[in-house]
């Protein structure tokens, strides 16, 4: 694929391209079948958050924007299981996230519209993570066509997603906070990114970081 604008992230902490080397250096159907689950989880989101909009009436195009995602996801994770199948694999049932286990944290309950906007933007920061990962991996593949294809047309697909989440966000909350907050969410999302350990995962680290 054309070699993406990573730039245009907004990603606090850059990934080295040598992460990808490493983890495809790994157990590539252990990296898909994480993947898959993240696909799943990601529509789960989507769906739990449409009916999440403050009363009395969503904001404009609310449902329509968390719809469009929850589609798109779903779309995403049956290609990657169907891949994981031809390659002898099978979906597990069980699937283990710290990255996003550590986002969630930072969500302030109970805070309503605060707590609504802390949620949109922890969706923002997995969807931004998860396609800078998409083009690390698309532009390793030389020695695997497949994958390579499938991480760059996921790349185009979802590379605008996070903006989805932070528009949503500042029609629930004051522009002023949502610009605030998400400065101080994309210096988490850094330290927490970096504090993972390395493995066959969307979101892992580097050995020795």
């Amino acid at each position: 694929m054309p070699r993406a604008d990573l730039g245009s992230l907004p990603l606090r902490a850059r990934t080295p391209a040598r992460w990808a080397s490493d983890v495809l250096a790994g157990d590539r159907l252990a990296l898909l079948n994480d993947h898959a689950h993240l696909e799943k989880k990601a529509a789960s989101n989507a769906l739990e958050l449409l009916h999440r909009w403050p009363e009395p009436a969503p904001p404009e195009n609310w449902v329509k924007a968390m719809t469009t995602v929850a589609r798109d996801e779903i779309e995403h994770l049956a290609l990657v299981t169907r891949l994981i199948s031809r390659r002898g694999g099978r979906l597990t049932k069980y699937h283990h996230d710290p990255y996003a286990n550590s986002l969630r944290n930072l969500v302030r309950l109970g805070r309503g519209t605060f707590e609504l906007m802390d949620r949109l933007m922890v969706s923002a920061l997995i969807e931004a993570r998860s396609c800078e990962r998409f083009a690390l991996l698309a532009e390793t593949c030389e020695d695997d066509r497949e994958l390579g294809k499938l991480y760059g047309n996921l790349w185009s697909s979802e590379h605008g997603h996070y903006r989805i989440f932070i528009d949503l966000a500042a029609q629930v909350v004051p522009a002023a906070a949502v610009r605030a907050r998400w400065s101080e969410m994309l210096d988490a999302e850094a330290v927490i990114i970096e504090a993972q350990t390395p493995g066959s995962r969307m979101h892992s680290w580097l050995a020795g970081n």
